[in-house]
């Protein structure tokens, strides 16, 4: 890294800016076929559903005119003016969408809800991102909202709204894109009729979310140049209908036609904008997908490729429009000239596959983050690819997606209804997100309230009537995303009350340490050669499993670990910052604590690599300690737990203090006491060898010939590595959670049904946490909250 960094930095200027510039080139480029797949299919499908409804009465020239000039002026305030130019700029490091948003707010003003932080969480790197938050004077607004409690869930909801409405997007917008897309074979001398143009969408749609599970990285080489092929074709098509139909288009650009619009629709013309909105659909995952690429690239792309490609297609429609008032239901296919129809419906077919697989993916992640935050049930997430952070693939909500897709499909069977769904959705989100944008302006840019105001009021006005006109569509087709955004939403907060309750119930049965060093090192029962690692959700205590387990069965390892896996309110947490380990007790007890932090984006990946991680981790925390006094005089808690140390995960060869040997094939050494009998042991190398690709590496470690090495040290560290010989068990709680009898209705209704449906009908934590199966024991507890 050394002679790169000089290499870079005897760089001039000049070079720097050119390999930015071809780099940001690049992440344009790349950024066609995963963003603007959506937003870039929008002109099939626009006109028409402007068109249909109460504007029937006014096709003609000058409602053609004022239409387009509605079209162009949305397409500039909203993707270009709000997006590209201020929602791009607050990003949480490198990442955007609504959990962004949401994100920065928790750390700056204290709105976070996620149960279980500590004070050593802010001194992640990536926590720190952004302006500081220490100013002299606290706004009343963000006192209001830190002090009371329902205010920030209030906050929470509306975000988990958005997220619904996101999901909805999911669903929607492979509906529609295909279904217009397939919509051109009507022109054609075959004439399809409405059913097989259904059946035929089914088909492609089927296939789209059979594929998911190879993951989009498979493909992904062929999205950039399909949706580029396609906006170069909608472009030459827009310039071709606007020279030979109505030149006189261009002037339409004038925002005077939108005044002369609504004077002569009235409150047709309002309610026509459910339609107009389509242009913008889509145009969210320029904030949402920011992580995979950069501000500046996504913004180049916009720009000067995606803006005036559909400004000049959108321009080109109503020239044909305006002389062809007959084609508005079919406006895109029937203006395109005869000779070059089928290479551009086949184009179009591509694009609109490109573009609800983008949306498809933008949901897997939204699901993600919302489970990192604690408000969805633990679904199985399989990273689908080892070069493309981020790429992933969930089965369950796949197979969800696609009947429901199947299902407004079917049930609709009309780009119009599906358009009014659709809208309403992608308004809905668009709304919430400048809620959140005006108060990251107020909080993290600490501008005035004045200026957030100014913002809020001026985006909330335009959108809000384009809000207002697609509510008045509920009822044909506005009541999908509704409906359901209304059950995610429930699923959602009823499991986020749920763990908070249980979080609850830990927190306030923990075991006293006082009684618990009042029994000894030995803790008044057999300690068994090998490592016990007991799962838990407190970050600090001793978790009521423990001696549920050790009054049942009186003997417990010699070496016990309290494991915590939580997540955090930043995207990604550094592997060099990933683990906290402490002790739980003093040196002679041979108790830890440890910590495993994530990020809202994190994948936990099943490399096997997590136990020997640990050990490494917890051996480098009691050298450490030895060289480093503070650590254990530390003045910051008056008991041991509570004491911590950030362990970074260093590969196996780099640790200067340890030796570790990498073994593929280890006979049964006999001879090494261990928890585990034999033939458990022999179960087990049996296990490994019928299943090689979920074999776990064996890393043994020894201690370097070290004569300066504290005798008490070394003997707690040949301790641990005589414990990791002999084995390690995983043990963790088989809770059944209950409301208590005098609870109320509704309290019983959401624990005892709810909550207790979600959690037999999810993947359990052993297997969201990627704990081998033949390692596990399960402490079974009733939990009355």
């Amino acid at each position: 890294m050394e002679p790169e960094s000089i290499a870079s930095s005897s760089r001039n200027p000049s070079q720097l800016s050119w390999i930015n510039l071809s780099r940001n080139l690049l992440l344009a480029y790349q950024s066609f076929g995963v963003v603007y797949g959506d937003l870039s299919t929008s002109p099939l499908y626009v006109y028409k559903s402007t068109f249909e409804g109460k504007l029937q009465n006014h096709h003609d020239e000058e409602t053609i005119f004022g239409v387009f000039s509605l079209i162009f002026w949305t397409l500039t305030l909203i993707p270009l003016l709000k997006y590209v130019f201020i929602l791009l700029s607050a990003d949480d490091n490198g990442e955007g969408g609504t959990f962004a948003l949401y994100s920065l707010l928790c750390r700056h003003a204290k709105f976070n809800l996620l149960p279980n932080q500590q004070a050593a969480d802010e001194e992640l790197s990536s926590y720190k991102y952004g302006p500081s938050s220490q100013t002299g004077a606290s706004s009343p607004l963000k006192t209001f909202l830190e002090k009371h409690k329902r205010s920030r869930t209030v906050l929470l909801v509306v975000v988990l709204f958005g997220a619904c409405m996101v999901i909805g997007d999911g669903v929607l917008s492979p509906a529609i894109s295909v279904l217009a897309s397939v919509s051109g074979l009507k022109v054609t001398e075959t004439k399809f009729n409405d059913g097989e143009l259904v059946l035929l969408a089914c088909l492609i749609l089927v296939g789209l979310f059979a594929l998911q599970h190879c993951g989009t990285h498979r493909v992904a080489f062929m999205f950039a140049p399909i949706v580029i092929i396609w906006l170069l074709s909608i472009f030459i098509l827009g310039i071709y209908n606007t020279i030979y139909w109505n030149p006189k288009i261009v002037f339409a650009i004038s925002p005077h036609y939108i005044i002369k619009f609504f004077i002569k629709t009235s409150t047709q013309g309002w309610i026509s904008l459910g339609g107009i909105l389509l242009c913008i659909t889509g145009a969210e995952a320029m904030f949402a997908d920011l992580g995979h690429f950069t501000a500046s690239s996504i913004r180049l792309a916009f720009a000067f490729v995606i803006y005036p490609c559909l400004v000049m297609q959108y321009m080109g429609q109503a020239a044909f429009l305006s002389k062809n008032l007959e084609s508005v239901h079919n406006s895109f296919y029937d203006s395109i000239p005869g000779p070059v129809f089928w290479p551009v419906f086949v184009i179009a077919t591509m694009a609109a596959i490109v573009g609800s697989q983008a949306t498809i993916t933008a949901t897997f992640s939204i699901i993600k983050q919302c489970h990192a935050l604690g408000c969805f049930p633990r679904v199985k997430v399989v990273h689908t690819s080892k070069h493309i952070f981020g790429q992933i693939y969930i089965p369950e909500i796949n197979w969800i997606l696609m009947v429901l897709t199947l299902a407004v499909t079917v049930g609709f069977q009309d780009i119009t209804l599906i358009g009014n769904a659709y809208g309403l959705a992608c308004m809905t989100v668009m709304f919430i997100t400048s809620f959140l944008m005006a108060l990251v302006i107020v909080f993290i840019w600490q501008k005035s309230i004045l200026i957030a105001t100014i913002f809020l009021l001026f985006f909330w006005i335009v959108e809000g009537v384009y809000l207002s006109a697609a509510f008045l569509k509920v009822h044909q087709g506005g009541w999908v995303p509704l409906v359901l955004s209304f059950f995610f939403l429930i699923v959602m907060y009823v499991w986020h009350y749920g763990i908070r309750r249980k979080y609850k119930y830990d927190l306030h049965n923990k075991v006293s340490l006082k009684w618990l060093l009042g029994l000894g090192p030995s803790l008044g029962i057999v300690r068994v050669p090998g490592i016990g690692l007991i799962y838990s959700e407190l970050a600090t205590g001793i978790p009521s499993i423990f001696t549920h387990f050790v009054t049942n069965l009186p003997a417990f390892h010699k070496v016990l670990v309290f494991v915590c896996v939580k997540s955090v309110p930043v995207p990604y947490v550094s592997p060099e910052e990933r683990f906290l380990i402490g002790r739980a007790c003093p040196r002679p007890y041979r108790m830890y604590r440890c910590v495993v932090r994530y990020g809202y984006k994190d994948i936990k990946r099943d490399d096997g690599e997590f136990e020997n991680h640990l050990i490494q981790s917890i051996m480098e925390f009691i050298q450490m300690e030895a060289v480093e006094p503070q650590i254990s005089s530390s003045e910051a808690s008056s008991s041991f737990d509570g004491r911590m140390a950030v362990i970074g995960t260093r590969s196996f060869e780099s640790t200067p203090s340890l030796i570790s040997a990498e073994q593929e094939d280890v006979d049964i050494d006999e001879s090494i006491p261990s928890s585990r009998s034999i033939t458990l042991r022999r179960l087990q190398s049996t296990f490994d060898d019928e299943n090689p690709q979920v074999r776990r590496r064996r890393v043994r470690f020894q201690l370097p010939n070290n004569p300066g090495l504290d005798h008490a040290v070394k003997e707690e560290l040949l301790d641990l590595i005589q414990a990791k010989e002999a084995g390690v068990a995983y043990i963790m709680g088989h809770s059944y959670v209950k409301a208590r009898k005098s609870s109320s209705f509704l309290k019983k209704l959401v624990i005892d049904m709810g909550y207790s449906f979600l959690r037999k009908n999810c993947r359990g934590p052993a297997v969201a946490l990627n704990i081998p199966h033949i390692s596990l024991i399960e402490v079974g507890m009733i939990y009355y909250v």
